[in-house]
């Protein structure tokens, strides 16, 4: 029921997203993903840190991949365990991470042209994935 929920609650967003942007604008689409369920937070977590592992990366720790140019990534973590990974698809992209705790893990994605996102984490064995796409 959540999966069906969720699912089409993007679907809903990405929709209006579309019909009330001009067709000349440019801006940013963010789409986030925090679950409430710990073991969905322990399945996210983990699947971040084996992306991070695929792409040879750490699974621990502060991690950005950056393709393109004027990209820029920032981390501040405070505590032990933390996971944050930022991914950089194209130019002009402001990424940070902020993780106060411990066991937390953030995945930001970031695609097009010119986006700004950031994930905040306050608190223990949270798990979030944020995509951006820029236009």
């Amino acid at each position: 029921m959540t999966t069906k929920f969720t699912k089409t609650l993007a679907a809903a967003l990405i929709g209006a997203a579309i019909l009330t942007a001009p067709a000349m604008a440019a801006g940013q689409l963010s789409i986030n993903f925090t679950p409430t369920d710990p073991d969905q937070q322990q399945a996210l977590g983990a699947g971040l840190q084996i992306f991070s592992l695929v792409k040879g990366l750490s699974a621990t720790g502060a991690n950005a991949s950056q393709n393109g140019n004027n990209n820029g990534a920032g981390f501040n973590q405070n505590g032990w365990g933390n996971h944050g990974l930022i991914v950089q698809e194209g130019n002009g992209h402001q990424g940070t991470i902020q993780q106060n705790g411990n066991g937390n893990n953030c995945g930001l994605f970031q695609f097009g042209e010119n986006t700004n996102g950031q994930c905040v984490q306050n608190g223990n064995g949270q798990s979030s994935l944020t995509t951006v796409f820029g236009f």
